[in-house]
């Protein structure tokens, strides 16, 4: 029995975590040639304070309008790629089907993603010194029931381990039970987040925090948890999504 565990383990670690295709001989990370071409970062085309997108992915990263005009309470931010194709895939696995690997697979591009922003300088660059803790962005206690899990805290579990940083799960609380932003069109998402987090002072109070969350769309979830997180105190909040 403990045989074919083992070689049950074993064929797994030959799989693309993406595809589920045979990993050619030599291949390094847990993805295949073809799904990590799909998977390459977005490196140009966006915007540094928070990663709206450009039409020209080749252009170099400038300040949107609405950064340009009226900033984020937020100081650093990070993104992986735009929230499409493969991508896009992965998340929709991972948080609704529990497919861990996947998880994984996209906790490797937030790391990644992260270092670039630290390695970086200018706007939206994160604090080069590291968070004092990660704080993943909650679930309502009623959704995580149904759900069963949090896919913003597996990810930051995954993160610390990379970053050597404590997750902070109860820094942040969801106390209404809201409409899913995804079910909204873009002018309600803030009306309905509006009030639905709130954030411990213990915890966060003159601290440097990473918000951590899956997908980044209007910006009205992020924006509420971090007024949340800066009202209980928090130093400085630096954001890490994986899509935008």
């Amino acid at each position: 029995m403990a045989r074919c565990c083992c070689r049950a383990l074993l064929a797994l670690c030959d799989r693309c975590q993406a595809c589920a295709g045979l990993l050619p001989p030599g291949t390094c990370g847990p993805v295949c040639p073809d799904c990590a071409a799909l998977l390459r970062p977005r490196l140009g085309g966006y915007c540094p304070r928070c990663g709206e997108l450009a039409a020209d992915p080749d252009a170099p990263p400038f300040l949107c309008n609405a950064c340009r005009l009226s900033g984020r309470p937020w100081e650093g931010f990070a993104f992986h790629g735009p929230y499409d194709g493969l991508l896009r895939d992965l998340i929709l696995g991972f948080k609704f089907h529990g497919r861990l690997g996947q998880g994984r697979v996209l906790a490797g591009l937030a790391r990644d993603a992260y270092r670039r922003a630290v390695a970086r300088t200018g706007e939206g660059a994160m604090d080069p010194a590291g968070p004092g803790g990660i704080v993943p962005v909650p679930l309502h206690p009623r959704r995580l029931a149904w759900r069963g899990f949090n896919q913003s805290l597996e990810l930051a579990r995954l993160l610390a381990a990379d970053l050597g940083r404590p997750v902070l799960p109860g820094a942040l609380r969801r106390i209404r039970d809201t409409t899913p932003q995804s079910q909204l069109p873009g002018a309600r998402r803030r009306a309905n987040i509006a009030g639905a987090f709130v954030a411990d002072p213990a915890l966060v109070a003159g601290r440097g925090v990473l918000l951590v969350d899956d997908v980044m769309t209007t910006g009205a979830t992020i924006d509420t948890a971090v007024n949340a997180l800066r009202a209980a105190g928090a130093a400085r909040v630096d954001v890490l999504v994986i899509a935008r």
